[in-house]
């Protein structure tokens, strides 16, 4: 393209996860063209997230356009006077709505069918055989604004741009300062393969009262569901579970020194924050940490030693001893 566009949206209307990879997306494009102006669809559990990132101006949510109706999404994306739209994440029903906007440059992936009826440039990479990591390889629909040098994953990390608010009242209130503050966020609504509940109570009782506060975090929906089996007895322990808004969850992992999960939002938004972000990962392709691992100056992904077979099974084979070194390990 001759010139940097004025307004670019990305659209990424999945999980917060993957809306946390994609955030270096918005940050690469700032470095590069530092006058354009990035519009982000996304989902409306996401949009704190989004809004606490700098390299976003503005959010759209899909659920805004599910309301508006047909005619409706198509006026709100025209509104946006966006000069191009990257289809990070392919839904077919953005991708009409895009075309109907008159968008003037649209950009999917070529292994969508409907994109070649709705996108007017297509990229041609498949995210199921390559080895790069699920950060880089949104840049590859960046090739098209001249952007085809692939950034390695520190420098991409250091492109997020997310910032933590100020921990509330009550969260100044909970935490003590005089211990280092550990979640733990055992569960993840099926979007990842899990440690067990029996790990995360071994780790719980692993680790000193006297060093550690430890806080456990999750929806109301797993918070039912952990409760029942982690021990609550111990002097250290918090449960966060429920609690907290998305926004919220943010300032506390910001306000917190270390993060342990499987392949989740939290664990992705700690280690944006530089946080410790501990990652309990399978070694089978495409689940394993080379494509979701986290990103960031203190991200480490743990797998199992050894042959396992199936990725539950690898998980489940990660000792609770090498996390409780990690978190010895903190300066």
């Amino acid at each position: 393209m001759q010139a940097p566009p004025d307004r670019i949206l990305l659209s990424r209307t999945d999980s917060i996860g993957d809306v946390m990879l994609t955030l270096p997306m918005a940050g690469l494009i700032k470095q590069r063209f530092p006058g354009t102006r990035v519009i982000f669809l996304g989902r409306n559990y996401t949009a704190p997230v989004l809004h606490l990132c700098r390299h976003v101006d503005e959010v759209v949510t899909l659920d805004d356009l599910h309301n508006s109706g047909e005619a409706g999404a198509v006026q709100v994306l025209r509104a946006a006077r966006a000069d191009a739209v990257v289809h990070v994440f392919p839904q077919r029903e953005v991708a009409r709505w895009c075309r109907s906007a008159r968008i003037p440059l649209r950009i999917g992936t070529s292994h969508r069918i409907w994109h070649w009826t709705t996108c007017n440039v297509r990229v041609p990479f498949s995210r199921r055989r390559s080895e790069l990591h699920e950060a880089q390889l949104n840049i590859k629909l960046l090739a098209p604004f001249g952007i085809t040098d692939i950034p390695d994953l520190p420098a991409l990390a250091a492109l997020t741009g997310l910032r933590a608010p100020e921990p509330d009242a009550e969260l100044r209130r909970v935490l003590d300062p005089t211990k280092r503050k550990v979640l733990l966020h055992p569960l993840s609504k099926g979007s990842a393969v899990e440690w067990g509940l029996d790990h995360f109570a071994e780790l719980m009782r692993a680790l000193d009262p006297a060093r550690y506060q430890v806080i456990i975090t999750g929806t109301v929906h797993e918070a039912d569901r952990y409760r029942k089996e982690l021990p609550w007895n111990l002097p250290h322990v918090w449960d966060a579970g429920g609690r907290l808004s998305l926004d919220r969850l943010v300032a506390l992992i910001g306000a917190s020194d270390a993060l342990v999960a499987a392949s989740t939002g939290p664990l992705h938004i700690a280690a944006a924050l530089g946080r410790r972000a501990i990652g309990l990962y399978a070694t089978d392709r495409p689940l394993h940490p080379g494509r979701w691992g986290p990103i960031g100056a203190d991200a480490h992904a743990l797998v199992a030693d050894g042959a396992h077979a199936g990725p539950l099974a690898q998980v489940r084979a990660i000792p609770v001893e090498r996390v409780v070194s990690l978190l010895d390990a903190m300066p």
